[in-house]
């Protein structure tokens, strides 16, 4: 099960850390990343998290976006930076590059920056 948390409402510039808790410890070592689907859109790869030493990012994000995990606590995170209207959507955490169990995505959380 993968729940995340965090999201919520946010002015331009302003940041958000998301946090995904994996519920089973068998998917600790599993490569994660994070994606999010804007309204209209298709859900895209923000960010993957390989191992500790190679971190991924959509262009879109680099720079603004930092993904990491504390697997002691089984959970995943997303620092967001310097957000804008186009962060916008509904974000996930899953496996990378496939889900951790197949087709199944958590009820993800919303972001929304607008002032």
């Amino acid at each position: 099960q993968l729940v995340e948390s965090g999201g919520g409402l946010v002015q331009p510039g302003g940041s958000l850390t998301l946090s995904c808790a994996v519920s089973d410890s068998r998917y600790s070592r599993n490569v994660m990343g994070w994606y999010r689907q804007a309204p209209g859109k298709q859900r895209e790869l923000v960010a993957v998290m390989i191992d500790s030493n190679k971190l991924n990012y959509a262009d879109s994000v680099k720079g603004r976006f930092t993904i990491s995990r504390d697997i002691s606590k089984n959970t995943v995170y997303l620092q967001m930076n310097s957000l804008t209207p186009e962060d916008a959507g509904v974000y996930y955490c899953n496996g990378y590059p496939r889900t951790l169990v197949p087709g199944y995505w958590g009820q993800g959380t919303q972001v929304t920056v607008s002032s």
